[in-house]
């Protein structure tokens, strides 16, 4: 069970601290503020998918700052969260309440389990955004969670996965590599810093089985908004880049630990 502390800042908004890592930013007056630069990334992606509701499935929930973000801009949309620290929901769903009206399901479940119970074809976006100990859980990179990612997405979905890797990005390129099966067609978000390699950091790998469900993203217009400068690799681009890379087996393998803590790119 996780240590969890909520940290007000100057904004209204609250950094939801999980054994001493920034785990997420909530500001209840304000869901469509997104101040890590990562979850401004996903929510560059929510607001390319097609109009309307969304069937959303979050591996990971934390302060539920991106099924927040989804209800504010698609109201209704049905949303599952996966998230097994159970006194963490509690602490969040009660200093943080969510919105009325909401069809938000949080279940007290892991990625693996809770998305091996998940019906076929039942989520136009999955998003993978869960961390042990500040790192991505090894259980999270297996050949048999992608198939599981796979299987869940209705026709046209797309999983997105958050991953914090070390300069080179070889963890990222290891579960691009393990995904290539199941879902294909991959493109890599994030700063420019990172894309670089100019320092740790995290980037959003968006994979889904179809080439078009890619191209309708247009996910280059949508991220110019971002105050960060962000860059956007391609399909083929992440293809060349990744194919040496060695995919991971049953047993995954574990993402790398940040070299702080507390080194998070707010707005």
């Amino acid at each position: 069970m996780a240590d969890v502390e909520l940290v007000p800042d100057d904004r209204g908004g609250v950094t939801v601290l999980s054994d001493g890592h920034p785990q997420s930013h909530v500001c209840l007056a304000d869901p469509g503020l997104l101040a890590f630069e990562y979850v401004q990334h996903l929510g560059c992606l929510v607001d390319a998918m097609p109009p309307g509701r969304l069937a959303v499935t979050h591996v990971g929930g934390g302060g539920l700052t991106l099924a927040r973000y989804v209800q504010h801009t698609r109201p209704g949309s049905p949303q599952i969260v996966l998230e097994p620290d159970a006194a963490l929901t509690e602490t969040v769903r009660r200093e943080l309440p969510l919105p009325r009206g909401h069809r938000i399901r949080v279940r007290p479940l892991d990625g693996a389990q809770g998305v091996a119970g998940l019906r076929d074809a039942s989520a136009d976006l999955v998003v993978v955004d869960a961390y042990a100990g500040g790192r991505v859980p090894a259980s999270l990179t297996t050949p048999s969670f992608a198939a599981g990612l796979a299987r869940v997405l209705a026709p046209g979905g797309v999983v997105a996965l958050n991953l914090a890797d070390e300069p080179g990005l070889r963890f990222v390129a290891r579960m691009a590599a393990t995904l290539r099966t199941p879902l294909p067609v991959q493109s890599l978000v994030g700063t420019h810093e990172v894309l670089k390699g100019r320092r740790f950091g995290n980037s959003v790998l968006v994979a889904t089985r179809e080439p078009a469900a890619v191209e309708r993203l247009d996910l280059p217009r949508h991220l110019a908004r971002s105050p960060f400068p962000t860059g956007v690799w391609g399909p083929s681009r992440v293809a060349r880049w990744s194919a040496g890379a060695v995919p991971f087996d049953e047993a995954g393998g574990q993402g790398p630990q940040a070299p702080d803590p507390g080194r998070w790119r707010l707005v």
